[in-house]
């Protein structure tokens, strides 16, 4: 029809017909051509017109990454659809990936799910007695139970609980008012980052590499992100020359630096702040006004003989009079350590000379999502308020919770191993956390390769890692890395005893990798 599609000039005809087959195969195609592009334009169009779509979506929600669940993901999901294995070690998960929930914590849960089962006359003959203590303390002490609102800020039992742990940890009294509990550290972190970021003039101070959810969660509150590098050669340092500069560069640009981000243990880096090191980078926030955000949701992953964890807070309150205008805030998680328990979303955070206007602010926040949820509440609980000696409980809970440290302290070793001995790959130990970020040589051919397909060739590396042999990673582009170095993530997860293999397979992709793309002998 005329008035729809007019066939244009250089594609008419002569008026004898058409001459051959090919000229009536072009003609087919060209018309075909227009009329699907006619039909985009069209569907487009409607698109637009309706209230919601991508093109008027916040823009902010279109720049925000998140690599952890990103392409290679994706394609590990697909890949596992088709019925082929999938080592999923692109995310600290440890039950996913076979690490056993500890009892003591299933059963107090279920007790306080179903507390008819407390009036059962057998109950002494499945639950130990300490089990059926705790399930006791919290059922009285949740109000309308499991099932019920808490307060916004957390369950006040729970709240006391953590202060307790804290004060035992670091040596000084710690207040239930300055503990909220979370739906996971991430709630509590997007939250102060959510109060910090007032537009794109305010700067959060965040490492790179670092974990995604810093970066997704800035540019979603329209915040700048202020890198600052750690130093892979002085095994992931953090230096304050390189604080200074990033502090520098963020005033130049008319962007004020609000708060810093210091992951320790190390995401994905997996190293240990010296206490020195952590009195310099508090020296720095009181001298140049900014407010620290310390996720330690790692504490319990150490690894090295002998190590232990010292907290921000214990640091600051050390220092007394010099740090008496420090501001911290401090995370922790059920997720990760030896309790593993992801899906139950318990955290919390601790506020350290935060005034009381801002408190307010916190809570009015906090109260708008009501409650966070109840068994991620008690399992915080259980995790910093564990079987103590004695109880009946204790020695199985030792059991179980040592040997998960002690295995990851194994596989943190043997992965570190065998990176170090593979050409063309570098990497520093596992000090904690749960993952190995070792640095990868990519082959010229390669870089081209991926250049080619419009992709980082940290990812190519990754995507031709998950189709030979199932293990899912993470490109180091998805931390964000110096330019000119390719990294990748995996955690230490996998069980133990498949955790030899995965390692060789690793091993053997690698070379294979190298001499597909030519990489030198001496690469």
């Amino acid at each position: 029809k005329g008035d729809l599609y007019e066939i244009p000039e250089s594609r008419k005809r002569r008026s004898k017909g058409v001459e051959n087959w090919v000229d009536l195969i072009v003609c087919f195609v060209c018309f075909g051509w227009d009329l699907y592009r006619m039909a985009v334009d069209v569907k487009t169009k409607a698109d637009t017109d309706m209230p919601l779509h991508r093109n008027t979506l916040n823009e902010n929600v279109l720049k925000a990454e998140y690599a952890v669940r990103g392409k290679l993901y994706q394609a590990a999901v697909e890949r596992a659809g088709s019925g082929k294995k999938v080592t999923y070690t692109n995310v600290g998960n440890p039950h996913a990936l076979g690490q056993k929930p500890i009892t003591f914590m299933r059963q107090v849960l279920a007790l306080v799910n179903y507390p008819a089962l407390i009036e059962q006359p057998e109950l002494a003959a499945h639950f130990p007695k300490d089990a059926i203590e705790r399930a006791k303390v919290y059922i009285a002490n949740t109000p309308g139970g499991t099932g019920a609102y808490q307060d916004s800020r957390g369950n006040a039992y729970v709240r006391q609980e953590v202060a307790d742990f804290l004060t035992e940890r670091d040596g000084y009294p710690a207040k239930f008012e300055d503990v909220y509990l979370t739906d996971g550290a991430s709630q509590g972190i997007s939250l102060c980052l959510f109060l910090a970021i007032r537009g794109r003039g305010d700067g959060i101070l965040t490492p790179v590499p670092q974990y995604p959810l810093y970066s997704a969660s800035i540019e979603l509150r329209n915040g700048t992100k202020c890198s600052y590098y750690l130093d892979e050669e002085s095994g992931w340092g953090l230096s304050i020359d390189e604080l200074e500069r990033s502090v520098k560069e963020a005033r130049s640009n008319g962007v004020l630096p609000r708060a810093i981000v210091i992951i320790n243990p190390g995401n994905p880096t997996g190293q240990c702040l010296t206490v020195e090191n952590m009195e310099e980078i508090v020296r720095f926030c009181v001298r140049e006004k900014i407010a620290i955000l310390a996720d330690e949701v790692y504490q319990t992953n150490i690894y090295p003989e002998g190590s232990k964890f010292v907290s921000f807070l214990k640091v600051v309150q050390d220092m007394g009079q010099e740090a008496k205008d420090c501001q911290l805030v401090s995370f922790h998680t059920v997720s990760k350590g030896v309790v593993g328990e992801c899906g139950r979303r318990g955290g919390f955070f601790h506020l350290h000379n935060i005034p009381e206007g801002v408190v307010e602010q916190i809570y009015k926040v906090m109260s708008t999502s009501l409650s966070a949820n109840v068994e991620g509440m008690l399992v915080v609980g259980m995790m910093v308020n564990p079987p103590k000696v004695g109880d009946e409980s204790y020695e199985l809970y030792f059991k179980e919770t040592n040997g998960i440290l002690e295995s990851l302290k194994r596989r943190a070793k043997m992965i570190y191993d065998a990176f170090s001995s593979m050409r063309g790959i570098s990497c520093n130990p596992v000090e904690g956390a749960l993952y190995c970020y070792p640095n990868i040589k990519i082959p010229a051919e390669a870089v081209e390769a991926a250049e080619k397909k419009g992709i980082a060739p940290d990812v190519l590396y990754c995507l031709e890692l998950l189709d030979a042999t199932g293990i899912c990673t993470i490109p180091g582009s998805g931390f964000h890395q110096k330019e000119g170095t390719f990294h990748l993530r995996t955690t230490i997860l996998p069980p133990e005893d498949e955790f030899e293999q995965m390692v060789k397979d690793f091993m053997d992709f690698h070379e294979g990798f190298l001499r597909k793309y030519n990489a030198a002998e001496d690469f």
